[in-house]
């Protein structure tokens, strides 16, 4: 029985991680040194176990490099998140995969700030290329 419920739970934690996206399009930086912050405060995704809604604020803060990010791509990769089982912490680290992926920043870091829930707010930021 334990091992059962540590099979789902295993299954469950991975939950959205290979979920094929809407494709970041990018377009050829201009300038050098300068950050971009961009937030979206209506990030919206399902929770894989209780299947209700999550919500938050996702920040995304970066150095470009050769590529900027195109905001309309963006904005259909995110919305794809609306309907998708997926962890605030699995759903921060993918959205940091894609963007480094796509973008290829000098550094990014990608903050997610969820509502509460049951009284517990959870804040999750992964980062790429830079330390601090």
């Amino acid at each position: 029985m334990r091992e059962d419920i540590e099979k789902h739970n295993t299954i469950l934690s991975k939950a959205g991680i290979d979920a094929k996206m809407p494709k970041l399009e990018c377009f050829k930086n201009q300038f050098k040194n300068y950050e971009i912050t961009i937030v979206i405060p209506e990030f919206t995704s399902v929770c894989p176990k209780t299947k209700l809604p999550d919500f938050g604020v996702i920040t995304i803060k970066y150095m470009p490099n050769k590529w900027c990010v195109e905001l309309k791509s963006l904005k259909f990769y995110i919305l794809a998140y609306r309907n998708l089982g997926i962890f605030y912490e699995n759903a921060v680290n993918k959205i940091l995969k894609d963007f480094v992926k796509a973008v290829k920043p000098k550094w990014v870091i990608v903050k997610g700030e969820f509502n509460p829930r049951g009284g517990i707010k959870s804040i999750v930021e992964a980062k790429y290329g830079r330390s601090d």
